[in-house]
């Protein structure tokens, strides 16, 4: 074996940009294709947003614009604008900002001078023009690199800062925004920060009462317990209620950052709620029934925040600054004063909460002797889960895959056979279902411990006491594309809408997308996802091509199937938007409604297959 030679010449020194390139995921966390929340592409928006918010609390900017298209961002503030001389630095030099000046940003998002700079570095084309005081400068870059510098100029623009940027393809392969996530992401700035006006693609969004509006805007007041709890104090607001869900919903957020895994102050709250209502009713409640249904939103503003990554998703900060009390006291203090208040001077409130928990308690004893048989199952199971094959690396532990794990929930042996052969065992994950699950709309959560594929699958996910210990990031629904596959779909995203809302909420659902078709020549094989692409292929392969029809994931080999979930994978969202869960599992897995059969009818058409040459009916989905 030859000697590996280590000496003076084996050490090499990477500057800003190719670092950032070489290690993307240690500054932006996920890389994707956008078909996730949390996606590189979405976190590169962050960056350049968190910036023209940081303008906003401050004092100055009070609209920001955002025009997006599938692969082009533009972001325009009318804040202080970038000092001109300033410019190139504060998008190209490390460690470069306004932000340390104590003074200047006292609770900001970013402040260590990376996010702009890592945004330049993964663009194709950056592009950044600072208006300030009637003159302007506008550079422009290409993976960090400077590509044509104008000199400063007289402007009649207002003040603020402009930025475009295409995310490099060659890193985020085959991406495209999604508008529902950045609307989502634009709502959440709203209700942050009242006064601010977002116009988002042409569309106005704005909020007069912050995390209340959060809470109304998702919860239907039918669906709610009681009336809104709004709390606001110097660096913290809350709003809370209780629900008819099950499980635990928070919005919590940071500095303006949401943090989707939350952290501190979110473990703080829940800790703050069950002490102070016990204390308030005298009652030993158990927390569990204190908190389940509980839907609620937090915000902190922190000194100098400490966070778990670059991406900010988790607080781990202890104190709210330097020479501030820890987040534990602060939070706690804020509840125990504020709640206790709301509820001696709102007495139906306090009644009604007082009902919920109740209710919660009955629920937990009446299911307690089928759970503990069900988990006594499900643990001798695990041993030999027959339903699930592992991977070696879970979500919930630290890893640099851990962003990865998936779990493919499959239809049939047949299918769950070609994706085990040809899954990543390090963090893929299949569990195989025996055909068609339980619809369970309206339906108690008694049966998922009743019912021993639900149960497998709740022990599989490990999310029986919430998403804290999930373990995989990506829950894959992988069936046939057919009717019976369809129907698969519905039951499984049922299942996971009526008893875990919240990891559809946290965007952990989606649907495989797998080829309808192969089209191949002696030369080349191209795998269509639609008519559209079959047509293309044919057209480029011309000369009357092979087409196969894909009617099974089990008729797709292992080798092939391996092309299909690997870097290349097509997963859909499956994204709640204002619907409510209630009204939207009602329509589509309720009792056949009049209302569903006249949407059947309208959309129901008939056409033939060109391939197989037989008719084929289609009910477009329009809803």
């Amino acid at each position: 074996m030859a000697e590996v030679i280590y000496n003076d010449d084996s050490i090499r020194s990477l500057d800003w940009k190719e670092h950032i390139r070489l290690r993307p995921g240690m500054y932006i966390g996920k890389l994707g294709d956008g078909s996730a929340q949390d996606d590189g592409i979405y976190v590169l928006l962050k960056e350049i947003v968190d910036n023209s918010i940081d303008e906003f609390v401050m004092g100055t900017g009070k609209t920001i614009e955002i025009t997006l298209s599938e692969q082009k961002v533009n972001v325009r503030d009318y804040g202080r604008g970038i000092p001109l001389g300033k410019v190139i630095d504060c998008v190209s030099k490390i460690n470069t900002g306004g932000k340390y000046d104590s003074n200047a940003f006292q609770k900001s998002v970013g402040l260590n001078g990376v996010g702009t700079k890592a945004v330049n570095a993964l663009s194709t084309s950056f592009t950044v023009q600072s208006y300030r005081d009637g003159k302007t400068k506008k550079v422009e870059f290409s993976k960090g690199e400077i590509v044509t510098e104008q000199p400063v100029i007289d402007t009649t623009q207002r003040n603020g800062t402009a930025i475009t940027f295409y995310p490099d393809e060659t890193i985020f392969r085959n991406y495209h925004y999604i508008p529902d996530f950045v609307e989502s992401m634009v709502w959440n700035y709203v209700f942050l920060n009242t006064g601010l006006t977002v116009n988002f693609n042409n569309q106005k969004y704005f909020s007069e009462r912050g995390l209340y509006d959060l809470l109304s805007k998702f919860n239907k007041p039918e669906e709610i317990r009681y009336p809104i709890i709004h709390m606001i104090g110097p660096d913290i607001e809350i709003a809370m209620t209780h629900g008819q869900q099950y499980g635990e919903d928070y919005h919590s957020f940071v500095n303006g950052q949401h943090t989707t895994q939350g952290g501190t102050h979110q473990a703080a709250f829940r800790a703050a709620v069950v002490k102070t209502v016990r204390e308030f009713y005298k009652k030993e409640f158990d927390a569990s029934d204190v908190r389940s249904s509980i839907i609620a939103a937090i915000s902190v503003r922190v000194q100098e925040p400490v966070f778990e990554s670059q991406t900010k998703t988790k607080l781990g900060s202890q104190n709210m600054g330097p020479e501030g009390p820890s987040v534990a006291t602060f939070i706690n203090d804020f509840v125990k004063k504020e709640l206790d208040d709301y509820l001696h001077k709102n007495k139906e409130v306090a009644d009604a909460l007082e009902k919920r928990i109740l209710q919660s308690e009955r629920e937990r004893k009446d299911i307690a002797g089928i759970k503990k048989l069900a988990n006594d199952r499900a643990k001798k199971a695990s041993l030999h889960n027959k339903k699930l094959r592992d991977c070696k690396v879970h979500f919930n532990t630290p890893h640099e895959k851990r962003y990865e794990t998936t779990l493919f929930i499959t239809e049939g042996d047949s299918a769950s056979g070609s994706i085990t052969k040809s899954r990543d065992v390090d963090c893929q994950a299949v569990f195989s279902l025996k055909g068609k699950p339980l619809n369970c709309y309206e339906l108690t959560k008694k049966v998922v411990y009743e019912n021993e594929e639900f149960n497998l699958l709740q022990h599989a996910l490990n999310i029986e006491d919430g998403l804290e210990g999930l373990h995989y990031n990506n829950i894959v629904i992988a069936t046939d594309a057919d009717v019976d596959g369809m129907h698969i779909r519905l039951l499984m995203m049922t299942f996971f809408l009526q008893f875990f809302p919240d990891l559809v909420k946290a965007g952990h659902v989606y649907i495989l997308q797998t080829p309808l078709f192969r089209v191949r020549n002696k030369k080349e094989t191209i795998y269509c996802y639609s008519d559209e692409e079959r047509r293309n292929a044919i057209e480029k392969l011309g000369n009357k091509p092979e087409i196969t029809r894909f009617k099974g994931l089990g008729e797709i080999s292992p080798d092939e199937f391996g092309l299909f979930i690997g870097k290349d994978i097509r997963l859909d969202p499956v994204i709640l938007k204002d619907q409510t869960i209630k009204s939207l599992l009602e329509y589509y897995m309720g009792k056949n409604t009049p209302d569903r059969q006249q949407h059947i009818i309208r959309n129901l058409r008939i056409e033939k297959d060109e391939v197989t040459e037989e008719p084929k009916v289609i009910t477009e989905e329009v809803a």
